[in-house]
Order: structure tokens, then sequence, then C-alpha cells
């Protein structure tokens, strides 16, 4: 039977290489006891056929194959940094859980419509897969320089491709809330276009603002300029907080009176 060439994240599946019993317990051992990385690389491609056996179950999934191909590639090392011999189990009976579990995490952490540039992604795990061997070769995390040199990128490159990695935030994300006044992502986004002053409004504004009266203004002032909370003014002139909102309402209807 002839031998079709398939390819997966740029591996010829026909090329795999498959390591027996006898194979892994030696290349365990050197890896183990001797920390002995090319024997740990030997065992990373010996089983690579694990992974596309995982991949079986998700074939469905409308998300690149090769992407989770390599995040079942992580799975896999992973297993293999924490098998042990001594519990005379084989690896694929470790080892699959573990892919699979990869995989379906990052079907959950990135069931999102956002797409990003398979350079980028690419990158971020070849960012992934150095640290977890910097960390076993030198029992220390790696820093951005050390990726930077090994990988021949910039400090900016790096960043852009682990911020990859991160789950989207909403711009209806609460990221504070004090006494019921919650500030949102959306909140903290600026249009560079509408700072440009419209110099009419502003009069209008800072006129209608002069009209109102005394308690009015002073809460408007507190809060949309000096940016207090209505718990803050309700400590602050002795009254309640219902007191304070029912205030700044008046206040705000009141403008939009007057500056029709």
């Amino acid at each position: 039977m002839a031998k079709y060439k398939v390819e997966i994240a740029g591996v010829n599946t026909n090329n795999l290489r498959v390591l027996n019993s006898e194979e892994q317990t030696v290349l365990f051992k050197k890896f183990k006891d001797e920390n002995d990385l090319n024997a740990k690389k030997i065992l990373i491609e010996g089983n690579l056929k694990l992974v596309l056996s995982v991949l079986r179950n998700f074939h469905k999934q409308s998300v690149n194959m090769d992407d989770l191909f390599q995040i079942g590639v992580i799975g896999l090392i992973k297993a293999i940094d924490n098998f042990d011999l001594s519990y005379n189990l084989k690896l694929s009976t470790y080892a699959i859980p573990l892919i699979k579990g990869e995989i379906r995490r990052y079907l959950r952490d990135n069931a999102s419509s956002l797409r990003i540039s398979r350079t980028i992604r690419d990158l971020a795990y070849q960012i992934l897969r150095y640290k977890e061997d910097y960390q076993q070769r030198y029992g220390k995390e790696a820093q951005t320089a050390d990726i930077c040199n090994a990988l021949s990128v910039t400090p900016y490159q790096v960043s852009q491709a682990m911020d990859a990695l991160k789950e989207p935030v909403s711009i209806f994300e609460p990221m504070y809330t004090d006494a019921g006044d919650t500030i949102y992502v959306l909140d903290q986004i600026a249009d560079k276009k509408e700072q440009r002053e419209d110099k009419d409004t502003y009069l209008l504004l800072k006129k209608s603002l002069l009209k109102l009266k005394k308690k009015e203004k002073e809460v408007l002032i507190e809060r949309y300029i000096i940016g207090k909370t209505q718990m803050e003014l309700a400590k602050m002139y002795q009254i309640s907080q219902a007191q304070v909102s029912r205030i700044e309402k008046s206040a705000i209807l009141n403008m939009k009176r007057l500056m029709k």
C-alpha cells in the first residue's frame, strides 16, 4: 500500500518513529537520572502518535488542527516530565488524559471569535516549550532576555505572543466596585477623537453649571470632576447615599434642561 504524506504542524506523520517499551525505559532513565535533554527530545518525538490518536476525538471542532496538535504536544511534554517508572505504568496510559486535558482546556479558554495571527501563536508555543526546557535545565524561570537570545526575537514580540494566549476581556468586565459605583473596562477606554474639546459645548456646560443650586453644583463637581463616590459624599455632607443620589439625578436633569 502506498504511503501518503500527511503533515500537521509541519510534521510528516508518516515518518514518526514509535518507541517500544524497552527503548522508552532506557530513555526515561537517562532523562530522569542524568537530566539528558536529548533523551527527553527522543521521548517526545517517539510519542507524537499518541497526540495524533487523541486528536481524532476532536476532529469535529471548528479550530485549526495544527493548533490542537501543538497544544497536545505540550500535554505530552508535561506527561514526560512527571512520569514515574516506579509505578510500572505505560506512558500512554498516563499521557493520554493529560493530552486530552490540555486540549480541552485550550478549547474552553479560546471559545472566542477573536482570531490571532498564526505566526504569533506559533511563537507563543515556541516560547512555552523553551521556558519549560529552561526550567528543567537550570531550575529557574527563563527571563525575557534569555528567550529573545534563544529564539532571535524582540521583547515586544515575546510580550505580544504571550498576550495572544490570554483570554480576551469584555469591555463590560467590572474593574472596580465601591459602594455600588461600578467602573467597567469600557469606562477606561479613551477615544482620542472625543478628547478634542467643543468650545461651544464647554461654554454652555459652564454657564449651566453656574445656574444650578449650590448643593447640586457641588455634588456634580465632586462626582464627575474630582471623582468621589456617592458614599464618600454622603459622609462628607452627613446625609444618606440615597439623598446624594437624588441630588445628583436632580442636578443632571436641571443641566439638561438648561442646555436646551
